[in-house]
This record gives structure tokens, C-alpha cells and sequence, in this order.
């Protein structure tokens, strides 16, 4: 099934579901208001919101109403934990190449991650507020999980059947903030706001083959500013699936209901063209994109993003429909600046 949450002027928002082709929705008033409420009840409600789900796509459902992603805000708007991982070695390999540093051996058995901030997600369509154009603004275009309870000392295995939800991220950073955060040696801090998600988180099941064993096997699509610029493809290179990245978490802790763990960068390694590395499916960041031109020209040439600048995330199913809607968004400045 799909969930979505739709803006009612309350911090949680009103819980939908929404047809498998994104075209209607549904309150699920009656069954769960929230999102969280679900979670934490999975057994019993999910059933529920399954059938729920089931009538709408059969045109059965009495109150069903055109689905608008403007309306949405995050799928669970706030949530007790964030914690985004660095998946996909291949983007930590080229910001080291970039800067002409080794990647330490632990990197490829033990995963990076850092906690950020979920008390204030935005929605899909949300403007992306930054105080400063010149803090570095960029997106990272990422998958991202929902869990359910998760025992402290899981094995990746047994993380994996916590997976209740996957949803897209745009794990918005502020580059021109990290050298100074990273050299406290207390990691990311300022340097990243407000992360987005999709209009719509998905279970397993809507994933079909594409899911496998923790990785999602399709195209991330990231297209700024109207120009496509990353088709990376989640699946293969992912080096720690979301079961590894699970029980990293969970190695000194439990991980409750209504956690959000992130892929990281989405990242797909370049090809020898003649002589030359180039990186056909492009990049899921601008970071990347930068150390591609230093490793190939010397230096970077292209620039963060600006005021104005929009961003636009998505995933398409082999018959070319979108399975979690598009995060799509524009940079803005304060309203009072």
C-alpha cells in the first residue's frame, strides 16, 4: 500500500492512502489519524489501511478524492529518530580521491552514519528555507526507510524484517558549514537542515523484484533546475543494505517504531572512456559533481545551488510510472530576509 500525510494546520497532519497510480486518495479516518499511530500498532492497523487500500484502487472506495502531492507534508512529519547512513562507498571514494586521501579500510565493513535532526521534516513540494546562499546549498537524493521495533544486537537479517516503509530522501546539506562541524570531531550539526521526503512512503510488496534484500534495484532521477543531471541507479552499488545500516543503529540500543534511516547519497562509480573516467548516470549531489571535475579537470567549476534553483527527485517502476510521487522543490531565502 501507500501512505501519504496531507497538511491540516496540525504538526502530524491527517493520514491518507493513496491508489497505487498516485491518481486518488483516502482519509483514513476510522482506522489511524497519524502516521506514527500505525507504526506503533502495525499488526492490527496495517490490515486495516491494506483493505482500506484495496477498494480504492478498485474504484470502490466512497470518499476517495484526487490525489494533490502539494498537499502533502513529509509521510511521517516528525519522527523519533533520523539517521542517515553513507551507503554507497563509491561517493565516500570520490570526495577522497577528490582531495587526494585514502579511504580508511573500516569504511568498507562498518558504516557511516550521523544522526540528524527530525523534529521539522518538510513536505515534498516544500521550499527548501536557507539563510545563505553562501553556506553551499545542495541536495542529496536518497532512499530512505521507515522501521518498525528493532531489538538492540539485531543482526542485519533480523533488521531487515523491521522494515515497515520505504520513501525518497533529499537530505538537503549546507557544504560551506561541514569542514569547520567535521573538525569539532562531533560531526554534522548546522550543516544539515530540514531534511524532505517523498509524498508517499510504500511497503515492501508495492516493490515487487525491485526490492532485494535490502536494496532497492531502480533509477534515482535527480533533475535540477529542469536539467536532468543524475540517473544513479540505487540497487547494485549500494555497499551496506538497509539491514546493515539497521543493526549499525541498533548495535547499542533499540530502535523504535517510527525511525527513519537514509541510504546516503545514491552513487554509481565512473567508466574508463577513452583514457578518461567519466560517470555517464551522473550524480544524486552537487558535492559529487564537484569532485568528478576535480579528479578530471584539477578543480570544480560547477556551483551550489542558489535562490530560486529547483530540485526535483524521483523514481519510476519499470513501466515508467512514479512510485513514490516527486519530491520536487525550490531554494528560498527567509521570508523576512
Amino acid at each position: 500500500m501507500k501512505l501519504a500525510t496531507y497538511k491540516d494546520g496540525s504538526r502530524d497532519g491527517q493520514l491518507v492512502v493513496v491508489s497505487r497510480d498516485l491518481g486518488t486518495a483516502h482519509y483514513a479516518t476510522g482506522i489511524a489519524s497519524k502516521l506514527q499511530q500505525v507504526l506503533d500498532d502495525w499488526n492490527f492497523l496495517s490490515p486495516q489501511l491494506q483493505d482500506l487500500y484495496d477498494q480504492l484502487n478498485a474504484g470502490r472506495a466512497r470518499h476517495a478524492f484526487p490525489f494533490d502531492p502539494q498537499q502533502c507534508m513529509a509521510p511521517l512529519p516528525r519522527a523519533y529518530q533520523w539517521a542517515d547512513g553513507s551507503a554507497y562507498i563509491n561517493h565516500v571514494e570520490l570526495v577522497r580521491k577528490a582531495c587526494n586521501s585514502e579511504v580508511p579500510a573500516s569504511f568498507y565493513t562498518d558504516p557511516l552514519m550521523y544522526q540528524g535532526g527530525s523534529d521539522d521534516f518538510i513536505g515534498p513540494c516544500d521550499d527548501v528555507v536557507v539563510p545563505s546562499e553562501a553556506m553551499g546549498i545542495d541536495f542529496e537524493a536518497e532512499i530512505a526507510v521507515v522501521t518498525g521495533d528493532v531489538k538492540m544486537g539485531a543482526s542485519p537479517e533480523q533488521a531487515l524484517d523491521g522494515i515497515r516503509l520505504v520513501m525518497l530522501a533529499n537530505d538537503v546539506s549546507l557544504r560551506n558549514l561541514i569542514p569547520a562541524e567535521l573538525a569539532k570531531g562531533f560531526g554534522f550539526f548546522q550543516a544539515k537542515p530540514a531534511t524532505a521526503f517523498s509524498p508517499v512512503a510504500v511497503t515492501l510488496d508495492e516493490l515487487g523484484d525491485a526490492w532485494d534484500h535490502g536494496r532497492l534495484n531502480l533509477v534515482v532521477q535527480s533533475t535540477w533546475n529542469g536539467r536532468k543531471v543524475g540517473m544513479c541507479d540505487a540497487g547494485p552499488e549500494m555497499t551496506f543494505h538497509f539491514g546493515q545500516l539497521i543493526a549499525h543503529v541498533a548495535k547499542t540500543r533499540n530502535v523504535r517504531a517510527g525511525s527513519i534511516i537514509g541510504s546516503g547519497t545514491v552513487s554509481n562509480k565512473g567508466v574508463e572512456q577513452n583514457g578518461r573516467t567519466e560517470w555517464p548516470r551522473g550524480y544524486s549531489c552537487i558535492a559529487e559533481k564537484r569532485c568528478i571535475e576535480t579528479i578530471q579537470d584539477g578543480q570544480p567549476s560547477t556551483e551550489f545551488m542558489k535562490f530560486g534553483d529547483t530540485i526535483r527527485i524521483e523514481v519510476k517502476g519499470p513501466d515508467g510510472v512514479s512510485i513514490f510521487g516527486a519530491i520536487d522543490q525550490a531554494i528560498a531565502a527567509p521570508a523576512d530576509a
